[in-house]
């Protein structure tokens, strides 16, 4: 066998279509071969991975570990190695900053949404999926409950203006441009990876990781080999190493194929 590596996989739209909602069939054929090779099977997302949401497909893949809410979790199966929470200052500063704006921050926590302006993820949710299905609570429950990043929706234009009156933080744009996650600068995916690989002692050049979004350009620059998919927003491919297929042209397969990490 090749050296042992990581292999890291972000969920929505790298291994998870929104088109149907399911995993790619054949990125979990790739996945399943890569274990029975004996390397390391990562997720790094956004998601809160124990969301009820979110652990549906964590359990599909059963991944070794998982990098979640952009490195301020990191487990390890049940073993939390890593956790970072939210400033509780600066999230009074973005409650007061979306006041009377069409835009939305906050999160879903235990299966709660918690959001400033609920209107605005509402009528996003009915766009999407047609049906209203969030279980709302007051926002100002946040400042009291343990948070590590947030979710923004709304027009793009405002993202760089929040990250000027926040420099604290950073907030990456979702592939669909409706939002962008909502991070402290010292927490990052590619964070999460380093943690990883002092954990399961394999140096950071035996990492491969696959992005979409503008939350993985830190993994995808900083690991061993980044792969971003085609389906990726244009800005990632720069600090990709490759460029694979879309997402519903079996890109995680093609680009594992391709590379000799898996035969077929």
């Amino acid at each position: 066998m090749q050296n042992k590596k990581i292999f890291s996989f972000d969920i929505d739209m790298t291994l998870l279509d929104h088109k149907d909602y399911k995993i790619t069939p054949s990125a979990l054929l790739a996945i399943e071969s890569l274990r029975e090779q004996g390397h390391i099977i990562v997720l790094a997302t956004g998601r809160n991975p124990e969301n009820t949401d979110s652990k549906q497909f964590v359990d599909i893949v059963n991944p070794d570990a998982v990098i979640g809410l952009n490195g301020t979790l990191v487990k390890v199966g049940e073993e939390k190695i890593f956790e970072h929470f939210f400033d509780k200052e600066v999230l009074r500063g973005l409650a007061k900053y979306v006041e009377g704006k069409e835009c939305s921050i906050g999160l879903t926590l235990e299966d709660k949404d918690y959001f400033f302006n609920p209107h605005i993820i509402d009528a996003y949710d009915f766009k999407r999926w047609g049906q209203h299905f969030r279980n709302f609570c007051p926002p100002e429950e946040l400042f009291n409950l343990p948070i590590r990043t947030l979710t923004y929706v709304g027009p793009k234009e405002w993202v760089k203006d929040i990250e000027e009156r926040f420099p604290t933080l950073k907030l990456p744009l979702f592939a669909g441009m409706f939002g962008a996650d909502v991070i402290e600068k010292v927490a990052s995916k590619a964070e999460g990876l380093k943690l990883l690989c002092k954990y399961f002692s394999i140096d950071i050049k035996d990492t491969v990781a696959f992005g979409d979004s503008m939350n993985d350009k830190e993994i995808l620059y900083e690991s061993g080999f980044g792969i971003a998919m085609g389906n990726s927003i244009e800005e990632l491919k720069q600090y990709a190493d490759f460029v694979t297929d879309d997402i519903a042209d079996d890109g995680v397969f093609n680009a594992l194929e391709k590379f000799g990490f898996i035969y077929t």
